[in-house]
């Protein structure tokens, strides 16, 4: 059964439906209340069946069918003395054509030989008093062929037309997700250029600040040598401009790391132990409050063709600004890895989620861009790393909210491609990460 949500609201297709019904009130038989009644039952029928559909979806068009085949049976039996001559027998095309509207192939014959029967039903009581030639059992043949044909045309147009409305529904969601898709490349490209023009920028910039950083360090070692016993206030002060110039120091290592090409050597193999030192290396040096790990690792999972020095430093990275972000009160940490597909490729999706404060939703486009950072003391080049380094996989990250709402934690989900069956765990591939 194929049915279809009716409006609820009077058109002026049913003002149309209705003047038809009262013409036939006005026609032969005139003075005949049976008649009056049933007509007006259609038509009490006809304004409420998008109500009925509404309430009642599954069974609703099969009441339909059955209250209009009993209104019809009625409506012929007031309208002849012998009812199997009623001129009113086409009232059983409404029934008809109503199954052919809301039902298959199958039930539409099935409803059309019901409602035949109907009408047959009054041969019997005209056989107990007229003989009946072979003349009259063709015009009665004739009759219930064309309800066939009415309810066979009727039903084949419905068919087709919900074919077609299908079809059209599933070329607009194709159309809707290629734009979507689209619109993610062309980010995606934007997004690519910005951060090669940002790169470049980077490179050059620390290349020119590592060479007086090198010289103020020297100059600040050899100045606290020399003054560390005669004026212990210019040796406190050398400390520090040493110990602020390794801070500048790991700064732009920080901006050569996000800026030149990565080499990555790739080998299949579990991503589970890779992530597992991750996670050791961030709980060995935390000091803020506990933090609780929930791991849970899917069995059986397929190698991914992985750097493992490259990971480790992605995982470390998202493990780390989790804890960060638990560091005021605590929480729990949680690790799913599992087998999923996406965009046609198997491989498999590591979810990283902690219990902190989130991250606002207007920065969730924006938090893999370099200098976008929610930390105080950040400076917005990890994450950038990060995506990098992912992307350089042929995977993609990106974050969502760990429960309902905002303010529940934040979830970082990232995805792997499996390595290719012909890979095997001992083969290496080498890849520039630019």
């Amino acid at each position: 059964m194929m049915s279809e949500a009716k409006h609820t609201k009077i058109t002026w297709m049913d003002v149309v439906w209705l003047l038809f019904l009262a013409g036939l009130a006005l026609l032969p038989p005139v003075k005949e209340p049976h008649k009056q009644l049933i007509l007006l039952g259609f038509g009490v029928l006809q304004l409420g069946e998008g109500w009925l559909l509404e309430r009642v979806p599954r069974r609703g068009p099969a009441y339909l069918v059955l209250l209009k085949i009993a209104l019809a049976t009625l409506l012929i039996d007031h309208t002849n003395e012998v009812s199997i001559n009623s001129s009113y027998y086409p009232i059983y095309f409404l029934p008809i054509l109503t199954a052919a509207e809301y039902f298959g192939e199958w039930a539409t014959l099935l409803w059309t030989a019901l409602a035949s029967a109907s009408y047959c039903s009054y041969l019997y009581p005209a056989l107990q008093e007229y003989e009946i030639t072979q003349e009259d059992y063709a015009l009665l043949a004739i009759r219930i062929l064309f309800f066939f044909l009415a309810a066979m045309v009727v039903n084949r147009y419905v068919l087709e037309s919900r074919r077609q409305t299908q079809r059209y529904q599933e070329l607009a969601e194709t159309l809707a997700e290629t734009n979507r898709r689209l619109e993610q490349a062309q980010a995606e490209a934007r997004r690519s250029e910005r951060l090669a023009a940002l790169g470049q920028l980077s490179a050059g910039l620390a290349h020119e600040i590592r060479n007086p950083l090198g010289v103020i360090k020297g100059s600040a070692e050899m100045l606290s040598q020399k003054l560390r016993e005669s004026n212990p206030l210019a040796t406190e002060l050398a400390g520090y401009i040493s110990t602020e110039t390794n801070r500048l120091s790991a700064l732009v290592t920080r901006f050569l790391d996000f800026a030149r090409p990565l080499q990555a050597d790739l080998v299949p193999q579990d991503i589970t132990s890779v992530l597992d030192r991750a996670l050791t290396d961030v709980v060995t040096l935390w000091k803020g409050e506990p933090v609780r790990v929930d791991k849970q690792y899917e069995l059986n999972l397929p190698p991914v063709a992985l750097d493992e020095g490259l990971c480790e430093q992605a995982f470390v990275n998202i493990v780390q600004n989790a804890y960060d972000a638990m560091s005021a009160s605590g929480g729990l940490l949680r690790v799913k890895v599992a087998t999923s597909t996406a965009g046609g490729r198997e491989g498999v999706e590591v979810r990283i989620e902690d219990t902190g404060p989130g991250i606002p939703v207007e920065l969730r486009e924006q938090i893999f861009n370099p200098f976008v950072t929610t930390k105080k003391t950040g400076v917005g080049l990890g994450l950038s790393i990060v995506s990098k380094i992912i992307d350089g996989h042929h995977g993609f990250i990106r974050v969502e909210d760990a429960g309902a709402g905002q303010g529940t934690g934040a979830r970082f989900v990232m995805f792997f491609p499996a390595a290719t069956e012909r890979a095997g765990i001992a083969e290496r591939a080498h890849l520039v990460i630019s």
